[in-house]
């Protein structure tokens, strides 16, 4: 695949004929692979906010394994972009690139390489050789041309460094990470990433987060998001998936999303593979992970963490080694639901502090350390105003920040009495991650609830409880709905539909309708369903009655019920 050249390019010795700003430098982008790419396009606006006298240009380099996915990505950042093969005619006064791996061609412009993670902190397969090469280490003929400059984040990094490429001494600029910086300065924001990525208030958020290769979570255990899903309740959590765009790029979309169907089915927030991963993290409860950059993102910001794969391509010494001593590991096979809840309940902010003092040095100054060099190395003084280095990441938005609605659930149930009212407490789980046998269990009931979006037929046909997904405005036309539900489905026993004015009206097999309010906010029509067949299936009174409706762990509400008429009446339940 080769850039598109369909006008003149605004560099060069001809530049001048097209141009409308009197630019002053070159400064050429390395757009090698979607990870590399993505990092460059998050802080360099910030650094050239504003600054005629620097053109960009993105050369793409085709020659990656993960280069699939560049092209759109430049081309809907509205970017300049040419082919590789045409940096030298670009004469560029200064290569940035984030990925260390590029072919810089000769000459004498410098070339700023930034880390696309955390450092140096796994070895990756080598593209030139059947080896490993240690991740964010450039090829050493950079390094003897005296034209590379490598980032760091931290003092010990250019140590690790100098111990192995002893040739990268007097090479290394002490940074910070801008990435990690937007994230501190956005964790009083993580309520509305949270909004935004469709989690109601009062549930709790946990991120999967995998990197790439047969060692990463998803490379160990593709099925985790699946059973995380069917472990957590629906009512009390939600469950995103940060996946390192090389699998993205490398696998390619549609082959993720296929091995990830039942946990989509689920509701999983497939977070897409740039730029909302970072509020993503930050609206982050926990963190289930392994030895990634984004894991360690996710301690260092003071999230609890669980690990459930940690390669032994993670380098000794380094700041993710150390993550890998001091976090818990995930049975994955074990009762996830508790084990979550334990590092949730466990947790202290301060847990991490050494590994983050470890990985990130200065925190909060890396835009400022950044602009500098890059100016510096470009030969231009500095405008002013100073970078802007303290806004918050903007909030994600689009239809593919949210999770796709889950239409079918497993329902568990068990009522008990208190004084003079029953207590009903609803667990609901997703059905495509779960099964529902409808029997009595040690927990209680069970039985299968979908609502009208369901898709599978056999769901549907199976469902003992359906419901309408959206109000209805009036009484009347409830009343049909719930009449033609019943006799369209003759295995379902309960339907049950929520009116616009409030309240939900429940119809029963037998013709009996019941009306269920609550004297909190208006709530799901698939729990008032839920409380309504499990008083139905254990003998309770159904007509003017007062209820405490228990959703798991979360909350309460206080629902009344009385009987309405309704349709005739059919055959007994």
């Amino acid at each position: 695949m080769h850039a598109r050249q369909s006008r003149p390019v605004l560099v060069g010795p001809d530049a001048g004929r097209w141009r409308t700003f009197r630019s002053e430098k070159t400064l050429v982008v390395a757009a090698r692979t979607v990870t590399s790419t993505a990092r460059v396009l998050e802080c360099l606006p910030a650094l050239l906010r504003g600054d005629t006298r620097v053109t960009v240009v993105f050369a793409y380099d085709s020659t990656s394994a993960f280069s699939d996915g560049v092209l759109d990505l430049l081309h809907d950042a509205g970017c300049q972009v040419i082919a590789w093969d045409q940096l030298a005619t670009a004469a560029p006064d200064l290569i940035v690139s984030a990925s260390e791996n590029v072919d810089v061609p000769d000459g004498d412009c410098p070339a700023l390489v930034l880390p696309h993670g955390i450092g140096f902190q796994k070895h990756v397969p080598d593209s030139r050789a059947p080896r490993s090469r240690l991740s964010g280490m450039v090829p050493d003929r950079l390094l003897e041309s005296g034209r590379a400059w490598l980032a760091v984040s931290h003092p010990g990094q250019e140590e690790q460094l100098l111990s192995t490429h002893p040739k990268a001494s007097g090479r290394t600029l002490l940074i910070g990470d801008p990435a990690f910086d937007d994230m501190l300065v956005s964790l009083d924001r993580s309520a509305a990433y949270r909004t935004a990525l469709g989690v109601p208030d009062g549930l709790r958020l946990v991120v999967l987060s995998s990197t790439w290769g047969p060692t990463s979570l998803l490379g160990q255990h593709p099925g985790l998001p699946a059973r995380l899903l069917a472990a957590l309740p629906y009512d009390e959590f939600r469950v995103a998936a940060i996946v390192h765009p090389n699998v993205w790029s490398g696998q390619s979309p549609w082959q993720l999303r296929t091995t990830l169907a039942a946990a989509l089915e689920a509701g999983l927030i497939l977070i897409p593979p740039v730029h909302a991963w970072r509020p993503a993290l930050v609206a982050a409860d926990a963190v289930i992970g392994d030895h990634g950059s984004v894991t360690l993102y996710g301690a260092a910001l003071g999230k609890p963490v669980l690990l459930a794969a940690f390669g032994s391509d993670s380098v000794p010494g380094t700041a993710a080694d150390r993550l890998g001593q001091a976090a818990p590991r995930l049975d994955p096979l074990g009762d996830l639901a508790r084990q979550v809840a334990d590092v949730v309940g466990t947790h202290t902010a301060q847990r991490y502090r050494a590994v983050a003092d470890q990985a990130f040095a200065e925190p909060g100054r890396a835009l400022r350390h950044l602009r500098t060099a890059l100016y510096r190395l470009m030969g231009l003084a500095e405008p002013s105003p100073g970078v802007a280095d303290r806004v918050a990441l903007p909030t994600p938005g689009g239809p593919d920040s949210t999770g796709a609605p889950v239409s079918s659930w497993t329902v568990s149930s068990s009522t008990r009495p208190e004084g003079a009212r029953a207590i009903v407490t609803v667990r609901r789980h997703p059905a495509a991650v779960s099964r529902a046998d409808g029997q009595t269990t040690a927990d209680g009931l069970t039985h299968l609830a979908c609502d009208d979006r369901e898709r599978d037929l056999r769901r549907v046909e199976s469902a003992s409880v359906l419901t309408r997904r959206d109000p209805l405005p009036t009484a009347a036309g409830a009343l049909r709905w719930i009449e033609d539900t019943l006799a369209r489905l003759p295995g379902c026993r309960l339907a049950a539909v929520t009116l616009s004015t409030g309240g939900c009206l429940v119809g029963l097999r037998d013709g009996r309708i019941v009306e269920a309010a609550v004297t909190g906010p208006p709530a799901d029509a698939g729990l008032l369903a839920a409380t309504v067949y499990t008083l139905l299936l254990t003998g309770s009174a159904l007509e003017n009655a007062e209820v405490t409706l228990r959703v798991g762990d979360v909350r309460e509400e206080d629902v009344l019920l009385r009987s309405r008429p309704g349709p005739a009446a059919g055959p007994p339940c």
